[in-house]
């Protein structure tokens, strides 16, 4: 079976490690190698900017726009080094992120002009798209206060709630217009979330058989 890339993405506490985890489980079952990649980061280039994009103690914090120029640096990067070559070898990659959460962030929470981040997309992508993506929407609030328990929260992690919310709603509307992408109630009880995972995973691969 050829290459597939499957992506999660999700607002803060929507439970991605979760959902990698069950998704790991099942492409384990296919018999396929697996890459698993993280967004910004999975590479030495990326994760150095990964650093600068989180980080919540620095006195010259990235303006909007130099925020997303970073995210898509990164995504450059990871994409021509690491994905590309990994599904032309036949190998699965899932992505902890991709650029869905750009759209979303920059578009949604930093109001930033949803044409330009498409223009964008498509200049430093081209036709480059996941096959699968599962979006894990849950209530920011809901998020949030499981993010907190994590730990201490990132630079992006403290922003205000309404940036979540407008976040959210940016990725509803994309989830609605793609076909490619699946919505998945991260607020549902775990065993409820891998089930409605997997279920989509096994749609996913019928179709691409």
């Amino acid at each position: 079976m050829a290459g597939r890339f499957i992506v999660i993405e999700g607002l803060e506490g929507a439970g991605k490690s979760t959902a990698a985890a069950c998704v790991k489980k099942f492409i384990a079952a296919q018999n396929v190698e697996l890459l698993h990649v993280r967004e910004p980061g999975g590479t030495e280039l990326g994760e150095a900017l990964r650093d600068l994009v989180k980080r919540p103690d620095l006195d010259d914090a990235p303006a909007a726009m130099t925020e997303l120029l970073l995210m898509y640096a990164s995504r450059a990067q990871l994409v021509e080094t690491k994905i590309k070559p990994a599904l032309a070898a036949g190998t699965w990659v899932l992505g902890d992120r991709h650029d869905l959460s750009s759209q979303a962030y920059q578009g949604g929470g930093r109001q930033l002009d949803q044409q330009l981040l498409a223009q964008l997309r498509d200049m430093v992508l081209g036709a480059f798209r996941p096959d699968l993506t599962l979006y894990m929407d849950i209530d920011p609030v809901i998020g949030l206060e499981r993010a907190r328990g994590r730990g201490e929260l990132d630079r992006i992690e403290q922003e205000s709630i309404d940036f979540f919310h407008r976040t959210r709603a940016r990725y509803q509307q994309l989830a609605q217009a793609d076909d490619r992408i699946v919505t998945i109630d991260a607020s549902q009880c775990i065993e409820q979330v891998q089930q409605d995972i997997e279920r989509a995973l096994q749609q996913a691969v019928q179709q691409w058989q």
